[in-house]
């Protein structure tokens, strides 16, 4: 009976923890949708349904499924050199800042596994 009043006693400490974490992990998606729609929604498809403009454009939902979400934050780092059938991806410089937002905009809008 003690063991039980203390597990409940941690998660109701954590729970200040948690109100905090999510309202910032919304922020940061926020931002990301801001990029998104700024860098990437010419070609790409940006929420969870919709359509790429460019035909060959992988939606942003879909990456997580092909590529680490770790090697993103690289590319994005590094400039990300991508050609879609004869067209260069546009290039555009992130900060670490941005490419933790975009890529907690990609978490929020990709299928869960």
């Amino acid at each position: 009976m003690i063991a039980f009043h203390f597990r409940s006693a941690l998660a109701f400490a954590a729970l200040p923890a948690m109100a905090i974490v999510a309202p910032a992990a919304a922020q940061s998606a926020k931002r990301g949708l801001a990029i998104a729609q700024k860098n990437c929604a010419s070609c790409h498809a940006i929420t969870r349904t919709d359509k790429s403009r460019m035909r060959n454009a992988l939606p942003l939902r879909q990456l997580s499924a092909r590529y680490r979400l770790e090697q993103l934050e690289e590319a994005f780092a590094e400039g990300v050199m991508v050609t879609h059938k004869d067209q260069p991806m546009p290039a555009f410089e992130m900060t670490p800042a941005s490419i933790a937002d975009l890529l907690a905009y990609i978490r929020s809008i990709s299928p869960r596994r």
